[in-house]
């Protein structure tokens, strides 16, 4: 929007690492629904306007028209900005008419397909600023090649935003392989990081995530096309809310896993009624230190947390955090089962207000086991927990890279929420097989 002529931008906190002038490689990867088009078009329109010189070209390898193209996303921007009198759309390009602050006009946005540019061709783009591929799981390993060293200028950046199908294609080998170019920044974004997901693209994505998982995971999820084969769990369903009635006797089982780095501190409660496993909540956070662990599990909410020994942590310092509300309520009430990989966090939280916490006992075969015990139950899922419902999804066997032949190998990854459920029924599995 445009406020006294100035445009305002509001930019999805996900979309924040891709604002630095000085990488030489912009990217964001994921599903359908998550913005990523939408944020590079107001980006290129954003440059457009304040950059002293902007030349930029839209590209995707087979481009037949323009009506295949980000022109017209780009004309919508530009209108719902208010900038309209600054552009002149024509039928090949946007041009800039009037610059912000500024009476040197000099830019504009052309668009282009790749697969008829040839290395003559496309030496036209040598003086570009910008270069913002389309559709970049399309993009040939030839095309690649051509564009990388054309856009030279001092300061150049290449773009990409795409919805990936396969590991071997070549945008994906490029920015998601082991080693990436430098200056280089890379994001997964999904529906859940656009706080603009509109209430259309949500019935659709509830319907395949209830009804279809393998087009869920691919399509919402940004995941590669895989053998669904691979997949560990296919005993579990989205539950209706009104399936998950709970009273008074009810026998709750937490557990939690713990966030190192860039991985998320999770709590998780289910319980048990037949061979119905009920996952009903769950917490999630990226980066919460330890001192705030109490209030992501059992919420701010939980006044007394306030005065329990050492809690000196005031509410106020807790917001911005994403961890103004919320929680478990039963939390404190019943054992919660931990990772045993850090034990000061354990100690911590039984010296912070949960006196019950306890580390899982681990041991040879511990992983398996645990895994083998929750595919033993018809697992029903709260709509709500919407990490938990991806990580039963994606979780997956290893598939030789060579045979494409699933092994039996489980993976390290996507499963912070599923390692907090093994640990929260750990003591179900153990009294089952006589362990004490």
């Amino acid at each position: 929007m445009a406020l006294d002529g100035e445009l305002i931008l509001d930019t999805a906190e996900v979309f924040e690492p891709l604002l630095d002038d000085d990488l030489r490689y912009v990217a964001a990867y994921g599903g359908r629904g998550s913005g990523k088009s939408h944020f590079f078009a107001e980006k290129l329109v954003e440059r457009a306007l304040y950059s002293t010189s902007t030349r930029a070209v839209c590209v995707r390898e087979t481009q037949k028209s323009l009506a295949h193209s980000s022109k017209q996303l780009l004309e919508d921007k530009i209108d719902r900005m208010g900038m309209a009198r600054r552009f002149k759309v024509t039928d090949e390009m946007i041009e800039v008419r009037e610059k912000a602050g500024s009476s040197n006009i000099d830019g504009h946005i052309i668009f282009q397909g790749m697969k008829n540019h040839t290395a003559e061709s496309i030496k036209s783009l040598e003086g570009y600023d910008v270069c913002w591929i389309e559709e970049a799981q399309m993009i040939s390993s030839r095309s690649l090649k051509l564009l990388r060293p054309t856009f030279r200028k001092k300061g150049s950046q290449i773009w990409a935003c795409w919805n990936p199908n396969f590991a071997t294609d070549p945008i994906d080998v490029f920015l998601r392989g082991k080693v990436i170019p430098p200056r280089s920044k890379v994001i997964r974004v999904n529906y859940y990081d656009n706080p603009f997901f509109p209430e259309e693209l949500r019935e659709e994505m509830e319907f395949d995530r209830s009804r279809d998982t393998e087009n869920y995971r691919h399509v919402w999820l940004g995941e590669y096309q895989q053998n669904s084969s691979a997949r560990v769990f296919k005993n579990w369903r989205i539950g209706e809310p009104d399936e998950f009635v709970t009273n008074d006797k009810t026998r709750f089982y937490h557990g939690a896993d713990w966030g190192f780095s860039v991985d998320p501190s999770v709590g998780v409660r289910c319980y048990v009624d037949g061979r119905k496993l009920f996952i009903d909540r769950e917490v999630y956070k990226v980066g919460c230190e330890v001192q705030f662990l109490p209030f992501l599990l059992a919420g701010t909410s939980d006044a007394q947390l306030a005065t329990v020994r050492g809690n000196s942590v005031a509410f106020s310092d807790l917001q911005g955090r994403g961890i103004e509300y919320g929680g478990i309520d039963t939390i404190r009430k019943w054992p919660l089962i931990g990772d045993t990989a850090r034990p000061d966090t354990i100690k911590y939280l039984q010296q912070h207000g949960f006196p019950l916490c306890r580390a899982a006992k681990k041991g040879a075969g511990s992983l398996e086991d645990g895994i083998e015990f929750l595919r033993s139950y018809d697992i029903v899922v709260h709509p709500d927990c919407i990490h938990t419902i991806d990580e039963l999804t994606l979780y997956s066997y290893k598939v030789d890279p060579l045979t494409n032949e699933v092994t039996r190998v489980l993976e390290d990854k996507k499963n912070h929420v599923i390692d907090a459920c093994r640990y929260a029924v750990e003591p179900l599995r153990r009294a089952k097989m006589g362990m004490f």
